[in-house]
């Protein structure tokens, strides 16, 4: 029998191993804490942790270990538990109750043993089997359910030969270590479920996101592809910083809970895109809204064409009365140069279309010449300037295929994704997401949007989250208004965006020296983007 001292020291250690459960967010690292925690207080050299398999038929091995033969399955171990489950019915449906471990379950009662071999009530031929085998000799056996808040067993605790501490002498287990063992597969089975409600939470709360980004993919497939991979890019260059031991980065370091809240944060970064016209987040060319309206400018110019042509026709036909081959040729000639102009014009205005090129004043002028000077009829038959003021106005873009309000939409999008994380009730574990994700358009100069904030006002992780959005954008393949740029072009930029305050330097040096860049291009680009990167 123990001691005062002795039961006040092993309720001290329950208590402590309590609290440690209670703190574990892994479920595989929870159980093997439980069964360990359960041997260590019973002082058994074995035990294996049962789960109840999610149709409540069979119990399922989870952790398996036996000190003396050095047994080790299931758990931080690497062998995988390869036995079978243990059914709680038979075909019938009749219960099993010639297993202990399944009388346990089935009948909600602890069962102690102190010795097998001589056990008349349940069926130990398997455990005879394996001591022939292993030359062990497995005597006492304590077999507890574990049993959550609402009284449901979710699982089966069982140590096996209890010894004298500091001896290999086996003992029967005591009504102490049946109690002691009884609360603590009690608190197991509480923290256990526990953890399963958060990871289930977790789990519907990340689908949700999913389900947002999925909307967001429904409305735009350029745009979906980005909402996975800069969560992915922004994770490897966090760890790659976190693992960093020099340097002004040196003390920065993340626990599972900052990795999870990251990837929340990557994960909802552009979720106010649901909010953005489809037609200006898809804007391909500069003329696009709901179609390329190019195709409009074409047709113009195709009357222009036929009234040129048929201009020249009805001047060839005034002619016939007195036959002039000279002035006929003469109005050939003069057809021929303008549908000419025509058409260099036309090639102009669609090459502009695609905005792949910053455009010149000259190109600016051009355009407007255009569109004011040419005049055509149209389907009501009056003349009118060939192109409307927003034509105009969408074909001088300087650089890209945005008009300075269609950015302001695009860029709108932070705001709102703002706007919906900080409108969320969110735990103390994620409560930086609305400025990880909020942050990720910012410079380190200030002049950044929505909010101007500068290098110093930002956490590590929005600046981090800043450098996977642009290397995503420019490497991506799947905009419709650009090639992905090669991987030396884009690191390129990424250097000239360190230099001029765009992005954090020190985390582009991390990027750069840890390979992330390489890592993530060699899962992601095509393999005709991958060069050469000069470091």
């Amino acid at each position: 029998m123990d001691s005062v001292d002795e039961l006040l020291q092993r309720l001290e250690q329950l208590n402590d191993i309590g609290v440690a459960l209670s703190r574990e967010r892994d479920i595989t690292r929870l159980l093997e804490h439980i069964l360990l925690a359960a041997k260590a207080i019973t002082n058994a050299d074995g035990g294996t942790l049962y789960r109840m398999t999610e149709d409540g038929q069979s119990l399922r091995f989870e952790i398996l270990r036996t000190d003396s033969l050095h047994i080790a399955m299931g758990g931080s171990s690497g062998n995988p538990v390869s036995f079978p489950n243990l059914p709680l019915y038979d075909p019938s449906g009749a219960p099993n109750d010639s297993m202990v471990a399944a009388y346990a379950a089935i009948h909600r009662q602890t069962v102690n043993i102190a010795d097998a071999y001589t056990e008349p009530n349940f069926d130990f031929s398997g455990t005879r089997h394996f001591d022939e085998r292993t030359g062990y000799r497995s005597q006492s056996f304590l077999t507890v359910p574990m049993k959550n808040q609402e009284g449901e067993v979710i699982g089966v605790l069982q140590l096996i030969n209890a010894r004298l501490p500091g001896s290999q002498t086996v003992l029967p287990f005591s009504m102490a270590d049946q109690s002691l063992a009884e609360s603590l597969a009690s608190q197991a089975a509480i923290a256990l479920s526990n953890r399963l409600l958060m990871t289930q939470l977790e789990e519907l709360f990340e689908s949700f996101i999913s389900l947002i980004n999925l909307a967001i993919d429904e409305k735009s497939p350029y745009t979906g592809g980005h909402c996975q991979r800069v969560p992915v890019l922004t994770m490897m260059l966090a760890d790659a910083a976190a693992n960093a031991s020099q340097g002004p980065l040196a003390s920065f370091r993340m626990n599972e809970r900052d990795r999870y809240e990251l990837k929340i944060a990557g994960l909802l970064h552009d979720c106010g895109k649901i909010t953005t016209p489809v037609h200006v987040v898809d804007k391909a060319t500069k003329l696009h809204t709901l179609f390329d309206r190019v195709h409009l400018v074409d047709t113009r110019f195709e009357v222009l064409k036929r009234d040129t042509e048929l201009y020249a026709t009805r001047q060839q036909l005034a002619l016939r009365v007195c036959v002039d081959p000279e002035a006929e040729a003469a109005v050939n000639a003069a057809c021929a140069d303008q549908i000419k102009s025509i058409d260099a014009d036309r090639k102009f205005l669609r090459e502009t279309n695609i905005g792949g090129e910053a455009m010149t004043d000259s190109a600016i002028q051009r355009v407007a010449s255009i569109g004011r000077q040419r005049i055509w009829r149209n389907v009501d038959g009056i003349e009118a300037e060939f192109l409307s003021a927003n034509e105009i106005e969408n074909l001088s873009i300087r650089g890209g295929t945005l008009t300075s309000a269609e950015r302001d939409t695009i860029n709108y999008h932070i705001v709102a994704t703002i706007k919906m994380l900080e409108h969320l009730p969110w735990p103390k574990h994620l409560k930086n997401v609305p400025e990880f994700a909020g942050g990720h358009h910012e410079r380190m100069d200030g002049k950044g949007y929505p909010k101007g904030l500068t290098h110093d006002q930002m956490s590590v992780q929005a600046r981090i989250m800043g450098i996977a959005d642009i290397f995503e954008a420019l490497t991506a393949r799947d905009r419709p208004y650009k090639p992905g740029l090669k991987l030396s072009q884009a690191m390129a930029i990424m250097n000239n965006f360190k230099n001029n305050g765009h992005i954090d330097p020190d985390l582009f040096d991390i990027f750069l020296r840890s390979g992330v860049y390489k890592r993530y291009a060699e899962q992601y680009l095509d393999p005709s983007q991958i060069d050469a990167v000069s470091l």
